[in-house]
């Protein structure tokens, strides 16, 4: 899938009036249909399977939120044809609108930023649930996984089913991820997809608990490992692309500890620095060849390896990515535009980003959001990173290939943890003194 792209200078830009997002629109039955029918190729490609669970305690009509994990794009053609004809609205990322918003729109989507701060995403969902009596389709975790682990989920997500008291469906996918995981560049397997739904929450229940409960049944709910998944069913991926695009995630040699020097290819990744090789195997496992000892082999454990590489530099104020990027960005939802080059710097004081002639000039905080909005082969641009608000989003390409992408994504995740824990600190020794001024008054008197 494609995007449209204008060249436009950053001043033009700026002058361009930020969009504004309509009220959503019940999909009709025609739209319904159109999207179940598009769907119905790729769903038997993979012999498509799926059970459901709970499901007579949702009343024909009754609008529900329908959590659903997300790997890839045949996420939506999933729902789309086990829904059906239940109408539904989609929440999606607002770029998806940019040169069809009628399209999207009358399939009944609802754009919101990723990882910004959306005050009218909560307000368009009320619409549809009370207004429209359509129910919502939301991916909670926002981006596609990189290592077919769970990405975080919002905190704030159990806070607003508790505002909303709709009931809470779920619906999770088996083989997506390993039909078309991110890193591989688009190139689809031959392997079976499956999906479980299940009616997980009533407006009784919701009720009854508190956000934190709730948020532990999201958690686990959310908690899943593709890898581990194809190891114990013994499905196999025989394409021999497989390794292809992997260094995108394992981008950190475990032998040598260099960085941005893997490479994979074929069915094997290798470090061009110190020239370990693994060899993915058809059921997913890393091998070593010449039956030498691998450091890991599963993908995911690598990965969070990675993860604490980089929560360590973090605190020991080393890490930085410092990196040169072409920069589009999106204003309107006519086209994205392409507005020069720039540098993406990315430090323990959050995001910045300069560039366009001395013109750019953003930051972003580490507390702005929990997540990076981060993919592989963007739109089919590249690899790209966004940042932004409410008035504008940036997308950043970087000029040193791939290999930034991952780690500014597991940097920023692990950044915002430990300076919400830092702020958490500070109340709690702030409270801790008035606490401390108050007794001692009390004693006193």
């Amino acid at each position: 899938m494609k995007i449209k792209v204008i060249e436009k200078s950053y001043e033009e830009v700026q002058k361009i009036p930020p969009c504004k997002v309509p009220a959503p629109k019940k999909p009709g039955i025609f739209f319904r249909t159109l999207l179940k029918v598009a769907s119905g190729p790729d769903l038997k490609k993979t012999h498509f399977t799926y059970t459901t669970e709970g499901m007579e305690k949702l009343g024909k009509k009754e609008p529900c939120l329908i959590l659903m994990n997300h790997s890839a794009f045949i996420d939506l053609e999933i729902a789309s044809s086990i829904l059906y004809p239940r109408p539904f609205q989609i929440v999606c990322t607002l770029d998806g609108f940019v040169g069809k918003e009628w399209l999207m729109r009358n399939l009944g989507c609802i754009p919101t930023r990723k990882f910004v701060t959306d005050m009218n995403l909560v307000k368009s969902m009320n619409y549809a649930f009370k207004t429209l009596k359509t129910s919502v389709l939301m991916y909670p975790e926002a981006s596609y996984t990189f290592d077919g682990t769970a990405t975080p989920l919002p905190e704030s997500l159990a806070k607003c089913i508790k505002m909303l008291k709709i009931p809470v469906v779920m619906i999770r996918t088996y083989g997506a991820f390993l039909r078309d995981p991110l890193y591989n560049g688009l190139r689809v397997r031959n392997t079976p997809v499956s999906a479980h739904m299940s009616y997980v929450l009533s407006p009784d229940d919701i009720a009854d608990k508190d956000s934190e409960e709730i948020a532990e049944i999201l958690n686990s709910l959310f908690t899943f490992d593709n890898f581990k998944l194809q190891q114990e069913s013994h499905t196999k991926i025989t394409e021999d692309f497989r390794a292809e695009g992997l260094d995108r995630v394992l981008y950190k040699c475990p032998h040598c500890n260099s960085e941005g020097k893997t490479e994979g290819h074929g069915i094997s990744i290798t470090c061009t620095e110190c020239g370990a090789t693994y060899v993915l195997d058809e059921e997913g496992f890393l091998k070593r060849e010449q039956d030498e000892k691998p450091a890991f082999t599963h993908i995911p454990d690598w990965y969070a390896w990675e993860r604490e590489c980089v929560k360590k530099e973090l605190e020991d104020g080393t890490y930085r990515i410092d990196t040169a990027v072409d920069i589009c960005v999106l204003r309107d939802l006519k086209a994205i535009y392409r507005v020069g080059e720039g540098r993406l710097v990315h430090t323990n004081e959050g995001f910045t980003l300069t560039g366009c002639d001395g013109k750019l000039d953003y930051k972003q905080a580490p507390l702005a959001s929990y997540g990076l909005y981060s993919d592989y082969f963007w739109y089919e641009l590249g690899d790209m990173i966004s940042i932004g608000d409410d008035s504008m989003l940036y997308y950043c390409f970087p000029k040193d290939g791939f290999k930034t992408v991952a780690k500014a994504r597991l940097a920023a995740e692990e950044l915002y943890k430990i300076k919400k824990a830092e702020k958490a600190k500070r109340k709690y020794l702030s409270g801790a003194k008035t606490g401390q001024r108050g007794t001692s008054g009390s004693l006193n008197g």
